[in-house]
């Protein structure tokens, strides 16, 4: 299938992964900035771009968009590919503002087109392994779920929009292991929260807390936390990794790593694994380190590129994608008022319901 790539910034890993993929074909790439254009296409060996969107719009021959735009351009950038008749890959968070969802899903419905949301971190060895063992009882009955995204991201304050009172840690970093919460226990009914803005993020510019502490409870009564901090030093990698997943089930307990190839598990029967993938560095980190995504995205690519030949859903699907935007916004409502906050209260306040999101 043919694609082409909105925002080169993120989507430098996405050129890597589809060029390195027999699934996909790349057929052009855009960027405002025609300098990141250029380099990009020194970079690549590649040189189909363009500065204009429209272009790609308009070229008949592309199947799917993949876009990797800042947050608050996504809606807009996911309509038109839909109005164009594309198939859409939006990364997370998928869209910054639920009032534009309804148009989405419509859109959908009328160009009977995918969109699939790049939760990445899903598509990462340890996380694949960690599900796998799950659906096959190795833990038994999940009982809790933790996951934190925990790094030193002053970095990412180089980059201007990363300074605008829009950009918010909430959905650009917790939305990963928030992801992981919905992945196990879909149907989050209610969260409660605190945040704050780091001295250190303070000192850099930010506008919005870069360290948050979250509680969800599930209809079913089952609860799960999720932390984040994104502004100060981390443990050494052999203590613990930026991001990580714990199942804890009624006969075992797993934990998947990232952006650590580690993986550890004390199974039903007792006993306990710690298991690596060193032979697979190379598929998913390419280039400066462990610095970004090319193995996942070429991963999830795949999988998205054969649900559309095979007819299947890729999930997350734009339904689940607006469901975690919703809890997103509950979690932010919640450091807001200092209250627990209900995930359908937010949904209804747009006017779409649970049963519109319904896999």
């Amino acid at each position: 299938m043919k694609i082409g790539i909105l925002g080169l910034g993120e989507g430098r890993s996405t050129m890597s992964a589809v060029l390195k993929s027999e699934k996909l074909e790349l057929k052009m790439v855009c960027d405002m900035n025609i300098e990141m254009c250029k380099h990009r296409a020194e970079e690549f060996n590649f040189h189909q771009y363009t500065t204009s969107y429209q272009d790609m719009l308009n070229d008949a021959e592309i199947d799917i968009i993949a876009i990797y735009t800042p947050d608050h351009l996504h809606a807009e950038h996911v309509k038109q590919a839909l109005l164009h008749g594309k198939h859409v890959v939006c990364t997370k968070p998928f869209i910054d503002d639920l009032s534009k969802a309804a148009e989405l899903l419509e859109l959908v419905e009328q160009s009977g087109k995918k969109v699939f949301v790049g939760q990445s971190s899903r598509f990462f060895e340890p996380m694949k392994k960690q599900r796998k063992d799950y659906e096959a009882g190795l833990i038994g009955d999940l009982i809790t779920v933790e996951a934190y995204y925990h790094a030193d991201h002053r970095w990412f304050l180089e980059k201007p929009w990363s300074l605008q009172q829009a950009f918010k840690w909430l959905y650009g970093g917790l939305s990963h292991p928030v992801d992981f919460i919905r992945w196990y226990l879909p149907e989050i009914e209610e969260v409660m929260g605190y945040g704050m803005l780091s001295a250190n993020g303070a000192k850099g510019g930010l506008k919005n807390p870069d360290t948050m502490h979250f509680i969800f409870k599930a209809k079913d009564g089952r609860i799960a936390r999720v932390s984040g901090c994104y502004t100060g030093p981390v443990q050494p990698v052999t203590r613990d990794s930026e991001m990580s997943c714990i199942l804890r089930g009624t006969e075992g307990c797993s934990q998947g790593d990232y952006m650590d190839l580690r993986y550890a598990i004390t199974d039903n029967t007792g006993e306990e694994r710690i298991i690596t993938w060193e032979h697979k560095l190379k598929h998913y980190f390419r280039f400066e380190g462990k610095s970004h995504h090319a193995g996942e995205y070429q991963n999830y690519l795949e999988y998205f590129a054969d649900s559309i030949t095979e007819g299947y859903t890729a999930y997350p699907d734009i339904k689940e994608g607006i469901g975690t935007i919703a809890l997103l916004q509950a979690m932010d409502r919640s450091l807001q008022t200092g209250k627990p906050v209900k995930a359908d209260d937010i949904l209804t306040e747009f006017n779409l319901t649970v049963n519109e999101l319904s896999a």
